[in-house]
């Protein structure tokens, strides 16, 4: 009993019992503020050079085969037009996609778990622009920045000997030095990729168009094997950077 022989708890008692729900609701208020970061989704930079658009047509379907992997989204980016004007009005190419941008520096090539590069054919190699590109990543090469990252390839040609595997194997190089991981799709896209009954690009480095005098367009089996593609390195990006 307290001083004086009353009912009333002692002073002591009465700072105890207090300090016990000050600690209780200092506690509570603390798991109530408590915020969850958001998952970032994974990046795949879909990353072209296309002239006369069919190497677009099929950036834009990987892009769409990208984003049916949860978690996972495709960026459309352009590499830098090498010809002046004037050249290529004389060669008629058409205005291009200005929705599309150019990727503003090589250097932003570190912010994306994994990559498609995309470009013509020329005399069985990358066209010039897109060798150019490559070039222009000394920095990241010297430092290793992309080692580790996955890539894949697509492509376009002029004629069914034109350069659809060539193309892409000569690329493997840029991959190569910069200690990146080549994926092909193989024959995994499935019965398709043996037809024989109509005339079709790509092959088991990659999706791949038949451009012809440049007024032929991609074929709906064409574009479905660069939605494939985008969906198969969608899910190969996931499983390395989650397991």
């Amino acid at each position: 009993m307290g001083k004086g022989g009353g009912c009333f708890p002692s002073k002591n008692k009465i700072t105890k019992t207090t300090n016990k729900y000050a600690n209780s609701a200092t506690k509570s208020t603390a798991a109530d503020t408590t915020v969850t970061s958001p998952t970032k989704n994974l990046k795949v930079f879909i990353v072209f050079y296309s002239m006369y658009g069919h190497v677009e047509s099929l950036a834009k379907r990987m892009k769409k085969g990208v984003g049916t992997v949860d978690g996972v989204e495709g960026l459309l980016y352009r590499v830098p037009e090498t010809l002046s004007e004037d050249v290529l009005v004389q060669m008629q190419v058409p205005p291009k996609d200005d929705t599309i941008l150019e990727l503003p520096s090589p250097l932003e090539l570190v912010d994306a778990d994994g990559f498609l590069f995309g470009f013509p054919t020329r005399y069985g190699c990358m066209a010039a622009q897109m060798k150019a590109f490559f070039d222009s990543t000394g920095l990241l090469w010297k430092e290793q920045k992309l080692a580790g990252k996955p890539a894949g390839f697509f492509v376009s040609t002029g004629s069914q000997g034109g350069g659809q595997e060539t193309t892409a194997w000569t690329a493997i190089t840029q991959l190569a030095h910069h200690g990146m991981l080549f994926v092909p799709i193989g024959y995994t896209f499935g019965a398709d990729m043996f037809d024989m009954d109509s005339i079709r690009g790509g092959s088991p480095y990659g999706a791949g168009v038949f451009a012809g005098d440049g007024s032929r367009k991609a074929t709906e089996t064409e574009l479905a094997v660069a939605e494939y593609q985008g969906k198969y390195m969608a899910a190969v990006v996931k499983k390395l950077v989650h397991g």
